[in-house]
């Protein structure tokens, strides 16, 4: 598969703040197999990922999907990691090695003694009370030049975002693998107002499918 030529259709529109989630699932609907997402995925699939992570001005994880990572990604420009418990290893890479210091976005329910420590590693957003204000995290974001937004997951945190009516547009590599089992879907959460969404392509690759929606118009 060719990355380079492929990437000419991801650009991302002139009008912004705009967020893309990137996600794959197998054909029955599992975003994972015995707890690993990438053991759905190929080598194409991963090096669009990648790539994709370029186009962007913030990468945009909830905190089990870094937890998955370890490190930092460095194909991105700016991380942004979304935790209500802040239970992350401000002492380990992610934070220590990173060329920029990442952005925590929490809420007020947040531990103070992990806020404090959050605050020592990372530049930090505090929205909402009991759990994270979404819409309002994002919006600040792009308040601080973050306009062109990637989120990598998890579930919880995507499902989160369409409610706050920032699924702008979605990305799906479909996997051609059956799991059954118990596996999240690619949106994890309360059902929300249906949202309409339209097909911009669907490009093939082997047996994977790579499949581009946006929001629907009107």
């Amino acid at each position: 598969m060719d990355v380079s030529a492929m990437l000419e259709q991801y650009a991302y529109p002139e009008t912004t703040p705009w967020l893309r989630a990137n996600m794959i699932a197998s054909l029955d609907g599992g975003i994972q197999y015995q707890g690993s997402t990438s053991a759905l995925g190929y080598a194409g699939d991963w090096a669009l990922m990648q790539r994709l992570r370029t186009l962007a001005d913030v990468v945009i994880m909830g905190a089990t999907t870094v937890r998955e990572y370890g490190t930092y990604p460095t194909e991105a420009s700016k991380l942004a990691i979304v935790s209500r418990s802040l239970r992350l290893d401000f002492d380990g890479p992610l934070f220590t090695e990173a060329p920029s210091p990442p952005v925590v976005i929490t809420c007020g329910a947040a531990p103070a003694e992990r806020l404090r420590e959050a605050e020592k590693r990372a530049e930090v957003i505090v929205c909402g009370g009991d759990s994270t204000d979404m819409g309002m995290a994002l919006q600040r974001l792009a308040d601080k030049g973050y306009r062109r937004q990637l989120c990598e997951g998890g579930p919880v945190v995507l499902a989160q975002i369409a409610a706050a009516g920032w699924l702008h547009e979605l990305c799906l590599t479909v996997s051609p693998v059956i799991t059954a089992g118990d596996a999240a879907r690619v949106l994890d959460g309360p059902v929300i107002d249906m949202q309409r969404m339209e097909l911009c392509h669907a490009i093939q690759d082997e047996n994977y499918l790579f499949l581009r929606y946006r929001m629907a118009q009107g």
